[in-house]
């Protein structure tokens, strides 16, 4: 898929489209990143490549100002993030969708799930649930314009930002309006994200959910802190999927 995709701004998103092998499927898994982050994460290059073996097509995207889509990153928020994903899916151009979101994506996820019935099965990776108890843990001692986010200076802390984060405050309240199969994978020593958010909201789920629990991983599926952490991600995932998939 060539299309060039533009959020609601006119800004051009970044994203690679991967051909499920053998017999594609119709259905499209797409995955969004989390905060500070982008497309090429070697976790979710990963998860897109294993799909694509198992058959299932996959676009994994940046958000404006991530990554190499156009955008400032300083206006990067979940509710503008949920306009995009709609945009993303609109080049879609009516194919099922699966959206898989990790950490902040995770929480766009929830959002646009909970309001877009082209939505067929959700995945939350290391997903948030209460965004701001998560920008008062990481950002509460930085002055927005003034620092960065985690050290990263293409980062910067956005007043913006930080108001998105607390009037949306928390997602848990999305959770029944979501009546897809929806499918949580989130590692138990996850310290950015604490694992509490999705067995909280697991519960709160509108249709079938499940909370898929990986011991000794952390927030991204770093297989040097446990080599069996992202295979058991993409294998669990994959799994998962095949069933809601149509070929």
């Amino acid at each position: 898929m060539n299309k060039l995709i533009r959020n609601h701004r006119g800004e051009r998103l970044d994203h690679e489209f991967h051909l499920g092998i053998g017999k594609s499927s119709k259905t499209v898994v797409v995955i969004g990143h989390g905060v500070t982050a982008n497309k090429d994460r070697p976790f979710i290059q990963t998860l897109a490549e294993g799909l694509a073996l198992a058959g299932v097509s996959v676009l994994r995207f940046s958000f404006a100002g991530n990554g190499a889509s156009e955008g400032k990153f300083e206006e990067s928020c979940i509710s503008k993030e949920v306009q995009e994903l709609s945009r993303v899916v609109d080049a879609l151009d009516g194919r099922p969708v699966i959206y898989a979101g990790h950490s902040m994506g995770g929480a766009v996820g929830v959002i646009f799930a909970s309001q877009d019935s082209r939505v067929k099965g959700l995945i939350s990776l290391a997903g948030m649930v209460h965004t701001h108890a998560f920008a008062g843990r990481e950002f509460s001692g930085i002055k927005p314009g003034a620092g960065c986010m985690w050290d990263k200076p293409q980062c910067p802390l956005s007043a913006a930002f930080l108001a998105d984060m607390e009037e949306i405050d928390s997602v848990l309240d999305r959770a029944p309006r979501i009546k897809v199969p929806w499918l949580l994978v989130h590692g138990v020593d996850d310290d950015v994200v604490p694992i509490t958010d999705s067995r909280e909201i697991v519960s709160h789920a509108g249709g079938p959910a499940e909370l898929f629990e990986i011991p000794r991983c952390d927030h991204v599926f770093d297989p040097v802190t446990d080599a069996d952490a992202l295979p058991a991600m993409v294998t669990k995932v994959s799994q998962w999927v095949l069933p809601l998939v149509e070929f």
